[in-house]
């Protein structure tokens, strides 16, 4: 396990990016903050636009594809994550929807997710057990004497994901250009998800299963063609 990270290094890269954060946050539509130059304010952002989900108890998280829809140098994002990973300012998590999916959370939010890694001293068998009933941590299939770190809580979530992704791309594939204006489609609710859908348009728009393109009378969505 990492130790904790240090509260003046983390606290001076969160504190520098708060304020832009809370405007940006307020903005009425997607249109207005799709696209960012930094990776810390893309995260600040999307973090405090997260969906508030009832009977969930989970911490706000980004996923990768949303930054890549919003920072479009995905090289500068890499980058700029390991940076923000090693400076222990937040965590990245494989997730198990797809190759290519991983979720970002701040740290000292994955710190209050997981308060039981309070425990310290020496790891026992009960320790792990507990840890893993908790879904602080998971067994890796190759080693089970490996083990990941896991976001608790989060299966609901993941299963929303799966089937918003599905819901919002087959809404889209039944419109006669595969296409909608983006105005429109944000005011839409998802049935399958209970992921808000300006965080599926940003995923699917990282993933590349969508595209935008800019009109006169403004952003239109439409499925990638493959």
């Amino acid at each position: 396990m990492d130790d904790l990270p240090e509260s003046s290094s983390k606290g001076t890269k969160r504190r520098r990016m708060d304020d832009s954060a809370a405007d940006a946050a307020t903005s009425s539509s997607l249109q207005d903050d799709l696209t960012f130059s930094d990776t810390l304010v893309a995260l600040q952002i999307m973090r405090a636009q997260f969906p508030d989900i009832d009977k969930v108890s989970v911490q706000p998280f980004i996923l990768k594809s949303q930054l890549y829809s919003s920072v479009k140098d995905r090289t500068q994002v890499d980058r700029e994550l390991e940076s923000l990973r090693r400076d222990k300012v937040l965590r990245i998590f494989k997730l198990n929807t797809g190759q290519d999916d991983y979720a970002i959370m701040f740290l000292d939010d994955y710190i209050k997710q997981c308060s039981l890694l309070s425990l310290g001293g020496k790891v026992k068998d009960s320790h792990i057990t507990l840890l893993i009933n908790a879904g602080v941590i998971i067994r890796q299939l190759i080693d089970p004497n490996m083990y990941w770190f896991a976001i608790p809580n989060v299966g609901t979530l993941l299963k929303g994901l799966a089937q918003g992704r599905n819901e919002l791309i087959s809404l889209l594939s039944r419109r006669r250009y595969k296409e909608m204006m983006l105005a429109t489609l944000e005011k839409k609710r998802l049935r399958m998800s209970p992921l808000d859908m300006r965080f599926h348009l940003r995923d699917l728009i990282g993933s590349g299963h969508l595209r935008t393109d800019h009109t006169p009378t403004g952003l239109i969505i439409r499925v990638s063609k493959d």
